[in-house]
């Protein structure tokens, strides 16, 4: 399985944005593969249309049935500059940043409120449930670029009534 894009394009979008690997940073591929695993775990159910391989393709791109919030299509072949740029951008990160992308936690030893003898009390700020969507990394640059690209995922209901 291949990440998006390519080694030589992932190296033009270092040098354009003025970044380079750090010493010892795994192969352009590797991370390619790393980033793009991020963007499709992450946004993947977001993504609109359906993959043209069907529910078992390796990557969430191509799409078939895929329309930007701007009412534009996207042809089923293609996968959009905004994806790869993204999956580009996450891959940066995890070289920065070792296994950054892919954070391991338990919201089982989260503190909420903590309390001092005296008179301390602090309590910690929780983002939202205790899920495990807390502990997903969120790259500002990669909701920018993937922002056109999303659909609101909607609950699903308790109680369908027909």
């Amino acid at each position: 399985m291949a990440g998006y894009g390519s080694d030589d394009a992932f190296q033009a979008w270092l040098s354009g944005n003025g970044h380079a690997l750090p010493a010892g940073a795994p192969a352009a591929a590797v991370l390619r593969q790393r980033g793009s695993a991020y963007i499709d775990a992450t946004y993947g159910l977001r993504f609109p249309g359906q993959p043209v391989g069907g529910f078992d393709q390796d990557r969430a791109w191509p799409r078939a049935g895929a329309v930007l919030i701007s009412g534009a299509f996207v042809p089923p072949e293609v996968v959009p500059n905004a994806v790869v740029q993204a999956s580009y951008a996450a891959a940066f990160q995890e070289a920065v940043s070792p296994g950054s992308l892919s954070v391991v936690g338990s919201v089982a030893g989260r503190v909420k409120r903590e309390k001092v003898e005296g008179a301390v009390e602090v309590e910690y700020q929780v983002g939202g449930d205790m899920s495990a969507a807390g502990w997903v990394p969120i790259l500002t640059a990669v909701e920018g670029l993937l922002a056109p690209l999303l659909v609101p995922v909607a609950p699903i209901p308790g109680i369908v009534v027909v």
